[in-house]
């Protein structure tokens, strides 16, 4: 592959990377926006995004690679993938959108410390810097929020993003691997625990449309991610998709009229500024 080749490779991962980081930006806004308990929004926006998206496998012609030849990878993304999001939506409901989405910041170095282990993946002086200033930026902002911060939240956020952090290695290691199956994989996963644990069939039928709408984003997030993990070292994927840090928040702020603090507007800043200057003329290299 020419170094033309690659670097294009790599601006294709980076686009679709920080189009799957606006669009999971929009999580919180459909869990908080709904009466539905989480195991209900679990349910409704796994079927719908499960459905979508083989659909559209089906539609691209590439049902069969995506399914039948996803190999173990992809069974373990899905596995892992369905731990993350049953942690995922309950922690929307238990803490703030803010605290979910800047706990997820971390999630560079999670992801850039796997990759050492478990690939030999190489952490380049810019990621480890932009890590570290992202992990800086949710100081400030958790600092902030002392005394307001519900435990329970943050352990689930943090559990799912130690599990996006392993999805991202595993793409990165084996970059065959489709992104559709696995992601169909993970809303199957958790459709029995969701109807056995919540009430979804009691949703209200406008409830219904709109996690239809989410179930719909979060099948085109899925799949943008893992086709934008294969072409971007996995410390730089993580710190790309910590964009929806500072977004959720105001985006919390134009729907809810939830008022970022000065601590949440500074910490996000030095998030969106370690983003930039981790993957600027970085070239994938």
């Amino acid at each position: 592959m020419t170094a033309t080749t690659t670097r294009s490779q790599y601006s294709i991962g980076v686009l679709l990377l920080v189009a799957a980081a606006v669009t999971y930006s929009t999580a919180g806004l459909f869990t908080k926006g709904v009466v539905a308990g989480a195991w209900a929004v679990i349910f409704w926006r796994g079927l719908f995004a499960a459905a979508f998206t083989t659909v559209w496998t089906i539609n691209q012609g590439t049902f069969r690679h995506n399914f039948s030849e996803m190999g173990r990878s992809g069974w373990i993304v899905g596995i892992v993938g369905a731990i993350g999001t049953a942690a995922f939506i309950p922690a929307f409901k238990l803490t703030s959108i803010a605290n979910v989405s800047l706990i997820y910041a971390v999630a560079p170095l999670i992801a850039a410390l796997l990759a050492w282990l478990a690939i030999g993946e190489r952490i380049t002086a810019r990621t480890m810097l932009g890590s570290v200033a992202a992990l800086l930026g949710v100081g400030i902002i958790v600092f902030g929020s002392v005394g307001q911060i519900s435990m329970q939240g943050d352990t689930l956020a943090l559990v799912m993003t130690a599990a996006m952090a392993t999805i991202m290695v595993i793409y990165r290691k084996y970059p065959e691997t489709p992104g559709a199956g696995p992601s169909v994989l993970q809303s199957l996963f958790l459709l029995p625990p969701s109807f056995m644990l919540g009430a979804p069939f009691q949703t209200a039928q406008n409830e219904i449309f709109i996690l239809a709408a989410f179930g719909l984003l979060f099948a085109i997030a899925s799949v943008t991610l893992a086709e934008g993990a294969k072409r971007v070292p996995s410390g730089q994927t993580a710190l790309i998709s910590a964009l929806e840090t500072p977004l959720a928040p105001i985006l919390a702020f134009v729907v809810f009229a939830e008022f970022p603090s000065t601590a949440t507007l500074v910490g996000g800043a030095v998030v969106l500024i370690a983003v930039l200057v981790s993957i600027k003329g970085d070239g994938g290299a």
